[in-house]
């Protein structure tokens, strides 16, 4: 089952889609936002091609793990995928998500400019390769 992996900013969303068996997380774009509407064409688009079966989104929390203003903004829009798409939302704790990509970018000497370019999609990586990893631990736990 293919999952979309986001990264849900202000100004864009960073996208990552999980390989058929669920192992591997690949970076695929950068959304930029343009209102909801737009947003939700463009996951749509998406959800088709790759045939996606739910999302995991990044949630943000604060160190103490707390739930702030940017948490809620992130579950109303879940809220909103849900309800358009009529498939499941999954969270995931995304703290240092994009601080972990930007330092993956700044080790592998990407020059500043390109570098915001790119950020977003692969902290969607970084998000959606950690829910696939705790999904795999948990799966042989059971075992």
């Amino acid at each position: 089952m293919r999952l979309l992996g986001l990264d849900l900013g202000e100004k864009t969303i960073g996208v990552a889609v999980s390989d058929e068996l669920g192992w591997t997380a690949q970076g695929l774009m950068t959304i930029a936002r343009k209102g909801k509407k737009q947003d939700l064409a463009q996951l749509r688009s998406l959800l088709e091609q790759y045939a996606c079966r739910g999302f995991v989104l990044g949630l943000p929390r604060r160190t103490d793990g707390s739930e702030g203003p940017e948490a809620e903004r992130v579950r109303k829009f879940a809220r909103s995928l849900e309800g358009v798409f009529q498939l499941p939302v999954y969270f995931w704790d995304e703290r240092f998500s994009t601080k972990v990509a930007s330092q993956v970018l700044m080790q592998g000497s990407v020059r500043r400019e390109n570098r915001k370019e790119v950020v977003d999609k692969l902290a969607a990586v970084i998000i959606l390769q950690s829910y696939l990893d705790a999904q795999s631990q948990s799966n042989q736990e059971e075992e």
